[in-house]
């Protein structure tokens, strides 16, 4: 048997390079993007770290989680999303098996036994709670116990890889928020596992908190090649980190794959800018074009619309033979916020 990675693919050609696997530890891991195992002469992709498949939750007539489908691949930073109520922390809890599901089914690292699921993860679900009188290497040391993994030379790295180690004998009461969150992440660490979940780890931090927390998962991915799966509503910090993200509406997934991929695919950006008199006009002409959307509720005299296909100066000539006094037609940016808003109609929580 050989085992291989992948270099390049093209012209239905695969290429590869032999791997030196003594030098891999625990910590490290293929991208599924890059990387293959080649067993017998096939080429066989790497399994994925986390797939879901028809997960479902109820709560008496109501359903959290309405056969949820999500797919992350190793080496992923994975945002999840949703508006309030969506049933993100339902989904997260039924996948770690810390409440049970009533249909679908769950593989992590495809394992589909619950006991051998978590030898590969490790989680922060909501606000993390310790022993305050004790130190921070007493905490962790105190799960690595608990749980039945994780060492002292584990529990070493988990504080050096969050900032924490000098720290690590300070009564856990001294402790920011900020810090408590990153020791959150610690113990999440120690036994080393493949996957990371994080249900809003920045939640109730400053800015500066959650800029620290957001570098530190920068760091932890690059550095370990952890996949690393998010649970947060500030979009602007998950676009910044995250590569690939689902997003969820009353249960179910509404749309799931790479940021740029997700936000390209919804069209430009234009910014209409008119005069009072022009705005009931604006609104008829752009009603009444099937390859337009309106986006935002056009406060300030300023409407955005989404162009589908449409060049911005084309759209400018339909208006203007429409009647419509333009004054502005500003190309903008599409962004993870406007996407969110636009699939969810819903507030950001």
């Amino acid at each position: 048997m050989t085992r291989k990675a992948c270099d390049h693919e093209g012209s239905g050609v695969r290429k590869t390079r032999a791997l030196d696997w003594r030098r891999l530890d625990r910590w490290d891991h293929l991208t599924y993007a890059d990387c293959a195992l080649t067993i017998g002469g096939r080429v066989e992709t790497a399994t994925p770290a986390l797939v879901t498949d028809g997960l479902t939750r109820r709560f008496g007539d109501r359903i959290a989680v309405d056969k949820l489908s999500i797919q992350v691949q190793p080496g992923d930073v994975y945002g999840f999303l949703g508006p309030n109520g969506a049933g993100k922390t339902t989904a997260i809890r039924c996948i770690l098996g810390l409440i049970r599901k009533d249909a679908g089914n769950v593989r992590i690292f495809g394992e589909t036994d619950p006991v051998r699921q978590r030898a590969h993860v490790g989680a922060m679900v909501e606000t993390p709670r310790f022993f305050d009188w004790m130190s921070a290497r007493g905490n962790l040391e105190r799960t690595a116990a608990f749980a039945g993994k994780g060492d002292r030379s584990d529990i070493d790295r988990a504080l050096q890889l969050v900032g924490l180690w000098g720290r690590e004998s300070e009564p856990v009461r001294a402790f920011s928020l900020g810090m408590r969150q990153r020791l959150g992440i610690a113990r999440a660490l120690v036994g080393r596992p493949k996957l990371l979940v994080l249900d809003e780890p920045t939640n109730g931090l400053d800015p500066r908190g959650m800029k620290e927390v957001r570098d530190l998962l920068d760091n932890l991915a690059k550095s370990t090649q952890l996949t690393i799966f998010i649970s947060s509503h500030l979009l602007d910090e998950i676009e910044k980190l995250c590569g690939r993200v689902g997003i969820i509406e009353h249960g179910r997934m509404i749309a799931e794959g790479k940021v740029d991929d997700l936000v390209a695919g919804e069209g430009g950006v234009t910014a209409v800018e008119v005069g009072a008199r022009d705005r009931a006009g604006l609104c008829s002409a752009l009603e009444a074009m099937d390859d337009v959307k309106l986006d935002g509720d056009g406060l300030g005299g300023r409407l955005r619309v989404l162009l589908a296909g449409v060049e911005p100066a084309a759209l400018n000539a339909r208006l203007v033979s429409a009647g419509v006094a333009v004054t502005a037609l500003v190309p903008q940016e599409r962004n993870l916020e406007q996407l969110f808003l636009s699939l969810t109609s819903k507030e950001i929580t």
